[in-house]
């Protein structure tokens, strides 16, 4: 084996080592924030000892445990991780490390469907329950239709489908923001409290059926790295020289990414930061190699998600600020450090 042969094999050892560590991590933060809230009889031990059999857990105890904290927990780590996916996949083919999975116009479909649920008390579905979720989930899905709409026409770019998003957000804003001018108080404060993004929604029920549907996603996801590999390593041109189709390649991926943040932000409202950061951070660990960095762009989202909602609900207690913007104001300045770092 020659030395550029040996030094690959160690190098991505090196890399699954890492990726097997934030694993690790992940893991062992997801424990450590079941154990914290505001409830002083429930501390770290005493949560372990209840989850593990232990210890009896009284009603109240039982309900913030099963009820609360560990739909939050489950949401935190699936959600982080469809939106770091969906984020890793749509940079990749559409070769811009700015896009997100907000960019082509999914959550503004969401928003659109949860003002209309919220204002105008139009609903698809009558159960007051589910009415904003199952409108959000259904408006997206029409941003998915148009989507795949755009990719049976084979003049269309990248680029197409980038200007095609910042189209739709800039309509649906158009018409959330004549909504608003019209909302009551009530509405408004509604309205604004579902943009911002929170983890408290889903029941446990929800969660479970959501992460049945992202992780039965994945190995999809996986399975058009190689596909994502070369069209990062020469564009359009290479691939079609190596076999594949980008066009066809692009349009797929695409409607992937769009349903799997449709399926997260139907039921947390928008919760943008992660998917734009999350690969990025991944990047300056393992490379650019699709097939290491989306599954550590999923634990890198996991993560994010879990810290900034435990700083969140735990640094004001019992005032929660929502995770979407502790994503922000945490995650910005430390992604602008990693850029310069990495750059100097």
């Amino acid at each position: 084996m020659d030395s550029i042969s040996e030094r690959h094999v160690k190098n991505s050892k090196n890399q699954m080592g890492i990726i097997f560590v934030l694993l690790i991590v992940t893991l062992l933060f997801s424990i450590f924030a079941m154990g914290k809230g505001s409830s002083s009889s429930l501390d770290m031990l005493s949560t372990m000892k209840i989850i593990i059999g232990v210890e009896d857990a009284n009603s109240i105890q039982s309900d913030i445990i099963w009820k609360l904290r560990l739909p939050r927990i489950l949401m935190a780590i699936v959600g982080g991780a469809a939106l770091a996916i969906a984020g890793a996949l749509m940079q990749g083919c559409l070769g811009n490390p700015l896009v997100s999975p907000l960019t082509l116009g999914v959550a503004s479909g969401a928003a659109l469907g949860a003002a209309l649920a919220i204002v105008m008390g139009f609903t698809i579905v009558k159960s007051p329950e589910i009415a904003i979720v199952a409108n959000a989930f259904i408006f997206s899905l029409i941003v998915v239709a148009i989507i795949i709409q755009l990719g049976r026409m084979r003049s269309v770019t990248a680029e197409s489908y980038i200007l095609v998003g910042i189209a739709i957000t800039f309509i649906t804003g158009a018409i959330v923001s004549t909504m608003q001018y019209f909302a009551t108080d009530a509405q408004l404060s509604q309205l604004a409290h579902w943009s911002f993004g929170s983890l408290s929604r889903p029941t446990l029920e929800n969660t479970l059926w959501i992460s049945v549907a992202v992780i039965g996603l994945m190995p999809t996801a996986m399975k058009w790295s190689w596909d994502l590999n070369t069209l990062a390593l020469g564009g359009d041109d290479f691939a079609v020289s190596t076999g594949v189709d980008p066009v066809s390649i692009r349009k797929n991926i695409l409607i992937l990414s769009a349903f799997m943040t449709s399926i997260i932000i139907a039921f947390t409202g928008l919760i943008g930061f992660v998917g734009l950061a999350a690969p990025h951070m991944s990047r300056l660990v393992v490379g650019n190699d699709y097939r290491k960095l989306i599954p550590c762009s999923a634990i890198f989202g996991s993560f994010l998600m879990l810290f900034s909602d435990t700083i969140g609900r735990t640094l004001f207690a019992p005032i929660v600020i929502p995770v979407g913007v502790m994503l922000s104001v945490i995650g910005g300045p430390f992604f602008m450090y990693l850029l310069l770092k990495i750059r100097r």
